[in-house]
């Protein structure tokens, strides 16, 4: 099996052309008001059982050793949650005056908000051998902070529907992203000797309930007429995405591996991978809660939709060389220490 099928199933992403081409064939299924109740079903109770899901499957004690890696805790939040919104926003002023769609762009800016992923910079920064437990840390402890952090950089940098007040959001938020999360972190103290044996597919059910909010915000945008997307413009974004991702590890790395940084080879790997990665799965819901009530909330969500394989791919293409460097950068160093002074 190739890592790229290891780190996501391939599954998944066949998975969301599924939903989307589903979405295209019969709209009203999905749609606000349809047979599937979305704003009740996908709104409250889909997003509820993401995360709830999340707190239930984070394993906090596996943290507490990477806790006091303040230094590298700093680099990757910062970077993540300040600098790479910024730097979007920034490239945006740019992008503004090419013909792309407004709307993908706008998607740009909500991928620079989002948080780490719990997920794929964990696993590829273990494929590699780097700090796993720091990668553990800062993608848990950027997943926490993005649930407050990531709404108030989308309403910063783009604002909100005005039908959803600013205490509306952070409400709906609170009642289907923080208790859920708490509550499946409780429960996982009373089950952890079950779930540890069992070992239940939490990523699967998390990627299934994902999926049900894909289709149900893509059914609200093929059920109007009036939302058309150039397939330039869409060329074009998948084109920035790779461009981004480059950019920032290539910046990511020649940071945190500078003499005066104090990260080892393995920490550099966990910084690299954890700062340059986002989100889908806190992601979506967070788009959906936000943006509530706006019709183009699907093309808002496309970038992200990119994003997420395309960080996964190249991030598995990379993983032999980045490996080959970690090893010959760790060996390098022992010679060192053991040369006689």
């Amino acid at each position: 099996m190739g890592l790229f099928a290891r780190v996501r199933k391939e599954w998944f992403i066949v998975g969301i052309v599924l939903v989307i081409s589903a979405a295209k064939i019969g709209p009203s299924v999905g749609v606000k008001g349809g047979p599937l109740r979305p704003e009740i079903t996908i709104t409250y109770v889909a997003v509820s059982t993401i995360f709830f899901n999340s707190g239930l499957s984070l394993k906090t004690e596996e943290l507490a050793s990477a806790l006091m890696h303040v230094k590298l805790h700093l680099f990757v939040q910062t970077f993540t949650l300040v600098f790479f919104p910024v730097a979007i926003w920034l490239l945006l002023k740019v992008l503004a005056l090419t013909a792309i769609n407004e709307w993908l762009l706008k998607g740009l800016q909500t991928v620079g908000c989002m948080p780490p992923p719990v997920s794929s910079a964990v696993i590829l920064t273990k494929a590699v051998g780097g700090n796993e437990a720091a990668a553990i840390f800062n993608s848990a402890f950027g997943s926490f902070l993005g649930i407050v952090v990531t709404p108030l950089l989308l309403l910063v940098f783009l604002g909100s529907s005005s039908s959803v007040p600013f205490s509306s959001i952070f409400s709906q938020l609170f009642m289907t992203v923080v208790v859920p999360l708490v509550v499946g972190q409780v429960c996982r103290r009373f089950l952890r000797d079950w779930l540890e044996r069992k070992k239940p597919p939490f990523g699967t059910v998390s990627s299934v309930v994902l999926l049900m909010i894909i289709y149900t915000t893509f059914c609200d945008t093929f059920s109007n007429p009036d939302i058309e997307l150039d397939h330039l413009s869409l060329l074009l974004v998948v084109f920035i995405i790779f461009s981004i991702q480059l950019t920032f590890m290539l910046l990511t790395f020649l940071l945190s591996t500078r003499a005066s940084s104090g990260f080892s080879a393995a920490d550099s790997v966990a910084v690299m991978f954890c700062s340059t990665h986002k989100s889908l799965t806190l992601g979506i819901p967070m788009l959906k809660i936000v943006f509530e009530g706006y019709e183009h909330l699907s093309l808002i969500s496309v970038p992200l939709l990119i994003y997420h394989p395309a960080q996964i791919l190249l991030g598995s293409i990379l993983v032999p060389t980045i490996k080959t460097w970690m090893n010959a950068t760790q060996k390098a160093l022992k010679l060192t220490n053991l040369q006689p002074v």
